[in-house]
């Protein structure tokens, strides 16, 4: 046990390692925080979606030649978030078959994109890097890590400010358009801090691994407590913990960040399933 405490102090002395930590911790906090709202709107493959098309829109950036693909990236997603939050039981195309056609429509032509003006000599290992995330904790910056602080920052003031409202369109949207509140101003807040989040967390955890950040926490959560209130707390400090543990196991392995932090919150899942059986017989 010393050894491993002496060995993860060490490798703490390395700035990558603590950009590493710092940005891991702030997404799995972002991704909490609205994961109980998508869980209970029964939206929670929207983070898979939403990676896909910002995977399509990084490969359109890159055919540009746009030296910051945030420009074109972030813009693209929230529009997409937008569209899919604000589809309705009488549109022709259901939310959840927008959903599906939006994702493999992108990440298809995302892939197509990218096979046809690739400028990379492993384009392979670009593709893989985007989808899963980062394979080194090498690969993190002092930009990303501020790009970070800031949209996290701006996403949980966010949350906390509309904190009522985002409750209130979770379980009774009609409601509040029956009362005269302006649900789909909510609705676009909403969008606009889940695109936030996926872009930000793709740089780590990568495109197909968004939705386990968003939706381990919650349902692990939801397997103890029951307000929406404590649910959420629960939730970020699961996904914390998890976050956490998955970046220090991934330093100790050698194992890539996005895959190690997902085993870890599936694991946790596993276990707050067992105190709630544990809980309800009792």
């Amino acid at each position: 046990m010393a050894d491993i405490i002496d060995k993860l102090i060490t490798y703490f002395q390395f700035p990558f390692v603590r950009y590493a930590m710092i940005t891991g911790v702030l997404i799995a906090l972002c991704s909490s925080l609205l994961g109980v709202t998508l869980v209970l709107k029964r939206f929670s493959f929207i983070g898979d979606g939403l990676s896909h098309v910002a995977f399509g829109a990084i490969a359109i950036a890159t055919a540009m030649n746009l030296t910051n693909n945030l420009f074109l990236v972030l813009p693209v997603t929230i529009i997409c978030a937008v569209f899919l939050l604000s589809s309705s039981q009488n549109s022709k195309i259901k939310g959840d078959a927008a959903l599906a056609m939006l994702s493999v429509g992108t990440l298809a032509i995302g892939y197509l994109i990218l096979n046809m003006f690739s400028r990379s000599a492993n384009l392979a290992a670009d593709v893989c890097a985007t989808l899963f995330g980062s394979t080194s904790i090498l690969t993190l910056s002092m930009t990303d890590v501020w790009f970070s602080i800031i949209l996290s920052a701006l996403v949980v003031i966010v949350f906390l400010f509309f904190y009522h409202k985002i409750f209130a369109i979770t379980f009774d949207e009609d409601f509040m358009v029956a009362t005269g509140v302006k649900a789909k101003t909510y609705n676009l807040v909403l969008a606009t801090t889940i695109a936030i989040v996926i872009v930000v967390a793709m740089n780590l955890v990568g495109a197909l691994l968004i939705s386990a950040l968003v939706i381990f926490p919650a349902l692990s959560a939801m397997r103890v407590f029951k307000s929406f209130r404590s649910v959420t707390i629960c939730s970020v400090i699961i996904s914390v913990v998890c976050a956490a543990l998955g970046i220090l196991i991934s330093i100790l392995a050698g194992s890539p960040v996005g895959a190690t932090i997902v085993a870890v919150d599936i694991t946790g899942f596993l276990l707050f399933s067992l105190i709630g059986k544990l809980i309800n017989k009792g």
